[in-house]
């Protein structure tokens, strides 16, 4: 059986929790299916990648995604199924499908309807990201909800999508790369005190992801915490401004605040997450939050938003803190509530590796999206 993945994003561009679902669905995929990867971007050797055709040069950015789309759609001839990741590549499945008569998977990692600050990036685009999304969903075969929140927001945001449609596959986590690290070197090479309790956060600097809820809540941490953020380039300028003014505010009154912002390799990130005290995942929306088994899996307690699929994730108790979303003296307290007792920190983060291993392993995962396959390709 042969199956299209189709995806914006693909090593070694990857900067979102759906490229890394892709990266490692594709690697666990292609011991049991022959796979074709599709994606935006640079050339790679193991994908086919497609780029916005010249006549869009300059164009608004969802119009030259749908430029991309067209491409891929008429790349995809010899498969039997294809899957779609996103807004981004849902409408080349949906074309793929009526083209050449073969059914489409959708993974829904976000909807856009619940994202409405993406219009400050998008502007007019935001509206055609929308059309994309509605119509690929409506007319996929099968839609995978990454979590039970997820399914509930698709079944509520889109009633022209037949609930029995959708199915819930968990992302997961490679826990073989995903390991602790007694090493401390990458922490030295930032500025990271070994010696003093820090909290870190990983993510884009989006409104989605909360980060200025966490910036003001920093405020109240014990002034013996560092703040590591690995936060990538702002969706939009105003954000960016906001953010920068907030760490500026920051720090002149505590020490110990650092931000990363170029992008750091997968072994960095690992180390600088198993020696935090604790994970911070502010969120106001997240389907699942794959960022969350990263640092569980590092054997590192999370402090999370009660929302999406979240809790289907981090157990209250006993693998980290839920908070209430932009809740941010909640969100103070129950950070120093760690800071303060890193003996129930550790315990939280032992817990949280063992459920990422039980719970969360591609392996599985991969089993279950290829058996959905066949149910669609082979009756």
């Amino acid at each position: 059986m042969r199956i299209g993945l189709l995806t914006r994003e693909y090593p070694p561009e990857v900067y979102g929790g759906a490229g890394v679902h892709v990266e490692y669905l594709a690697n666990e995929l292609r011991r049991l299916v022959d796979v074709d990867v599709h994606c935006f971007g640079r050339d790679r050797a193991d994908a086919r990648a497609h780029r916005p055709p010249a006549e869009l040069t300059g164009a608004n950015a969802a119009l030259q995604t749908i430029g991309v789309d067209v491409e891929i759609a008429a790349a995809t001839g010899a498969c039997e199924l294809v899957h779609s990741h996103t807004w981004y590549a849902n409408l080349g499945g949906h074309l793929a499908k009526l083209l050449h008569g073969i059914p489409h998977v959708c993974t829904t990692h976000s909807l856009e309807p619940l994202r409405p600050w993406k219009r400050e990036q998008l502007g007019g685009g935001y509206a055609l990201s929308l059309w994309c999304e509605r119509t690929a969903l409506e007319g996929a075969d099968i839609v995978i909800a990454v979590s039970n929140g997820m399914r509930a927001d698709v079944v509520s945001t889109y009633p022209g999508v037949d609930p029995d449609k959708v199915r819930v596959i968990y992302n997961g986590i490679d826990t073989n790369q995903y390991a602790p690290d007694p090493d401390t070197h990458v922490l030295t090479r930032y500025g990271v005190d070994p010696d003093r309790p820090y909290v870190i956060f990983v993510g884009r600097v989006t409104r989605q992801k909360g980060l200025p809820h966490l910036l003001r809540a920093a405020r109240e941490f014990v002034p013996e915490a560092q703040l590591l953020l690995l936060a990538g380039q702002a969706d939009t300028q105003e954000l960016a401004a906001e953010v920068n003014g907030l760490v500026a505010e920051l720090t002149e009154t505590r020490q110990g605040v650092i931000v990363v912002e170029h992008m750091l390799s997968k072994p960095e990130v690992i180390q600088l997450l198993t020696h935090a005290t604790a994970f911070v995942c502010p969120s106001v929306y997240e389907p699942l939050g794959i960022v969350n088994l990263e640092a569980m899996a590092c054997t590192t307690a999370v402090v999370a938003s009660r929302v999406g699929g979240i809790p289907e994730v981090v157990e209250d108790g006993r693998t980290g803190l839920l908070v209430e979303p932009g809740d941010e003296g909640e969100l103070a307290a129950s950070v120093n509530s760690l800071l303060r007792d890193p003996q129930r920190a550790t315990e939280m983060g032992q817990a949280g590796r063992a459920s990422a291993v039980t719970r969360f392993s591609w392996r599985t995962i991969a089993e279950q999206t290829a058996a959905l396959y066949r149910e669609l390709v082979e009756g």
